[in-house]
């Protein structure tokens, strides 16, 4: 009988190989790996590969549990370690691409993505198309003879669009694409990649696997197809973590459930609360149907998380200055999935710079908020106090 998702997530990576009896795999550093006879060091040069103490680069026990526990609970053949989500981006992009190559980009990524694509692939003569989140089967006139993965974000990047994965991903593969997801929202278990046509599921797993905002930390998972190419060009450019902070990935495993429950249940009574304040135009969560792609969200994701976004019917920087900068609850700071509230805000003019031919079709500011495990009524009264300071400094100069 197959594991339900909790029992997966208690026990994957748990193996007597990898923790030598104990309940928690140990931390196990190395560089050298030291061998008693030719024929043992002749055995760990052939399986080097495969889950074999040869080199510290190439991992230790810490590092196989923990990639064993990520494709167990997310799916594919393979898991590649990085330094941090980005690093996951752009060795994932790197491994399948050279010079004179194409790719398709949804231009509702993340920033460092694009600025991967800008400042890093352009100059090595790889070009890259940005298309509209919500494209779906018009993705096929923007291939073109030499395009070599379509790389996809869903829910988007602040203004947080769900993605019509499948049909995405059906498309590309009739032209031997190949199809890369940023899954960082999902964590791994509320949208299941391998089974929509993903070939690469790649996570910052510095947000909600690891939780605890300290550890900075990429996944990248493969299917049979790719993982055998990611896992040596991932080798071959220098990729490794800290088995320290694979320790902690694999220990936040085990209360990601939890969390990621409490995280949803926390930001959709906030986000229903949000969508009836007469400061607010709409609510960009994706268990709203005011969130572009919702319909996709219901059909394919099996939960949400504490990240969404919400626009004001206004823009007036001075009135949002206001907002922030007396929150009590909510810090301002980047990246999210730890276990406080975060909020940040994206006046309309920013979006010049991270959208291409996706503009939002909002004039207001558009705040984004992580929705942490603090108690719900105390982030709604610092919410309503903010909303309260935002209109009070607009009416100072209506």
């Amino acid at each position: 009988m197959p594991e339900g998702k909790k029992t997966q997530l208690v026990n994957a990576g748990r193996s007597k190989k990898w923790t030598n009896g104990v309940v928690n795999p140990p931390i196990q550093r190395a560089s050298t790996v030291v061998f008693d006879s030719v024929a043992e060091k002749n055995h760990a040069t052939v399986n080097r590969a495969n889950k074999t103490l040869f080199y510290g680069r190439r991992g230790t026990h810490t590092h196989f549990a923990f990639q064993e526990a990520m494709v167990e609970i997310e799916g594919g053949v393979g898991c590649a370690l990085f330094p941090c989500g980005a690093a996951a981006i752009a060795n994932s992009i790197l491994s399948f691409v050279q010079t004179g190559d194409h790719i398709l980009m949804v231009d509702t990524c993340y920033e460092p993505t694009r600025d991967f694509c800008e400042k890093i692939m352009k100059k090595m003569g790889i070009e890259t198309t940005y298309y509209p989140p919500t494209i779906g089967e018009g993705i096929r006139a923007l291939i073109q003879p030499n395009t070599k993965v379509l790389f996809t974000e869903s829910p988007g990047s602040i203004t947080m669009e769900v993605q019509d994965i499948p049909t995405l991903a059906r498309v590309a593969h009739e032209h031997d694409i190949i199809v890369m997801l940023d899954n960082t929202w999902a964590a791994g278990v509320n949208f299941s990649p391998f089974e929509h046509g993903v070939d690469i599921s790649i996570q910052a797993a510095t947000k909600y696997i690891v939780g605890h905002s300290d550890v900075m930390l990429g996944t990248a998972i493969a299917n049979e197809k790719c993982w055998d190419q990611l896992r040596e060009q991932s080798y071959l450019m220098g990729q490794c973590v800290s088995p320290d902070d694979a320790y902690l990935g694999l220990r936040g495993l085990r209360t990601l459930d939890v969390r990621l429950r409490q995280h949803a249940q926390n930001s959709l009574a906030i986000a229903h609360w949000l969508a009836e304040q007469p400061e607010v135009d709409h609510v960009r969560h994706p268990a709203l149907e005011t969130c572009p792609g919702h319909e996709f969200y219901q059909r394919d994701f099996t939960g949400g998380n504490g990240l969404f976004s919400f626009v004001l019917k206004s823009s007036d920087a001075k009135a949002t200055t206001a907002l922030l900068d007396g929150m009590q609850h909510f810090s301002m700071g980047f990246s999210w999935g730890g276990f406080e509230s975060l909020i940040l805000a994206n006046e309309p003019k920013s979006f010049d710079s991270l959208r291409t031919v996706a503009h939002p079709h909002f004039a207001g500011t558009l705040i984004r908020v992580h929705i942490g495990l603090e108690d719900v009524d105390d982030l709604i009264a610092d919410l309503k106090a903010g909303l309260e300071r935002y209109s009070a400094q607009l009416a100072l100069h209506a």
